[in-house]
């Protein structure tokens, strides 16, 4: 577990965040819709192993900036 965050910005309506568990099979946990311009700040815990983001967004991790979806 890290805890590090990535921020999530729309860059359009209708862009899905869906949350992924970690272990020994991965699961969808959780989903977020997101309309342009909204934010959304998430976190890896020990339940999140992944994040995946549909749609076209700016993606803002410790690693540098990436935009979904272009």
């Amino acid at each position: 577990m890290s805890g590090d965050y990535i921020v999530i910005k729309a860059e359009e309506n209708g862009v899905t965040i869906i949350g992924l568990t970690r272990g020994r099979d991965t699961k969808f946990h959780h989903s977020e819709k997101l309309d342009k311009g909204e934010v959304m700040i998430a976190q890896f815990t020990e339940h999140t192993s992944a994040i995946k983001v549909r749609g076209k967004a700016k993606i803002h991790t410790k690693h540098g900036d990436i935009i979904a979806g272009s």
